[in-house]
């Protein structure tokens, strides 16, 4: 039991195989696997998360003390940011579907995809704790030029108005709601990806007066904003009908995205204290996030 714990042995078969050359008995894996039930074990599928060596432990645990005190009111100053790939069919997300009991594979069972084509489109948005900011579908390549574009045209229309001289942060009207004023800077938060830690990039935030949030590499898991799009997908998902192509499936993008409330937005930003908690838990590990 401890060799299945210990990360030395994660299936039946492998615990049978170090058990043998420990004790020179032999053991089935058949045997292992009915001891492991009768421990209350159960054999699940591994979950993909990015690869965290000790560098990225230690990272995510300096981010964590750094931020372990921080409040709601400071939360609600970061706008978060992101990019993601949305498919035309197939692969966002699971489908559920009620069976019956004895039901055949049908065509209701059953969600179609295809070897090659289908389509995707990239998209960048942005959360505020007022709700979501602009979505913008990226043509072609994202290298550190159309970020800047990005950040210059979309992010500022998000955020409408920077009074350097108060700090105030000034909102639009925007999806039916007005966002409130900060009473200090902005805080913008993005990954590492290379085209967002360009020296364009870096000059662009110093030149617009931003604070960009110290942020750890291989951290998806504390981003709230990934769970939004997770939302967005499950209603793009609704739909029964396939698009008919990029410019529908981008119609359906926007329309769903402006239809994010608020509260969607809020309750994944009041997750953040529990995120740090977790990866302090976790000693900079990973999380269930």
């Amino acid at each position: 039991m401890s060799y299945q714990l210990s990360g030395r042995a994660d299936t039946a078969v492998d615990v049978a195989k170090v058990l043998v050359n420990v004790t020179n008995q032999p053991l089935s894996a058949q045997t292992v696997h009915n001891s492991l039930k009768v421990a209350g074990m159960r054999a699940v599928v591994k979950k993909k998360r990015p690869f965290l060596s000790k560098k990225h432990r230690k990272a995510r645990m300096d981010f964590a003390l750094a931020h372990q005190h921080w409040t709601m009111d400071d939360w609600k100053k970061v706008v978060w940011s992101d990019e993601t790939k949305i498919n035309r069919l197939g692969s966002d997300g699971r489908k559920w579907v009620w069976k019956k009991a004895g039901e055949n594979l049908n065509d209701r069972l059953v969600e179609g995809t295809l070897k090659f084509g289908g389509g995707s489109l990239m998209v960048w948005g942005c959360m505020l704790w007022d709700g979501v900011g602009y979505a913008c579908k990226i043509d072609g390549k994202l290298d550190g030029d159309l970020y800047v574009k990005i950040l210059e045209e979309d992010l500022q229309a998000s955020l409408s108005d920077y009074d350097k001289t108060t700090g105030n942060l000034i909102f639009y009207q925007h999806n039916n709601f007005h966002f409130d004023k900060f009473s200090d800077d902005v805080i913008f938060q993005q990954d590492n990806d290379p085209k967002h830690t360009s020296k364009k990039a870096q000059a662009w935030f110093e030149d617009n007066g931003f604070k960009v949030l110290l942020w750890p590499a291989q951290s998806p898991d504390l981003n709230p904003i990934e769970h939004l799009w997770n939302h967005l997908k499950r209603r793009l998902a609704e739909y029964e009908v396939v698009p008919n192509g990029m410019l529908e499936l981008w119609e359906r993008v926007e329309k769903e995205w402006n239809r994010i409330d608020a509260e969607v937005c809020q309750n994944l930003i009041e997750s953040m204290p529990r995120r740090v908690a977790a990866v302090l838990k976790a000693k900079g590990g990973y999380t269930k996030y």
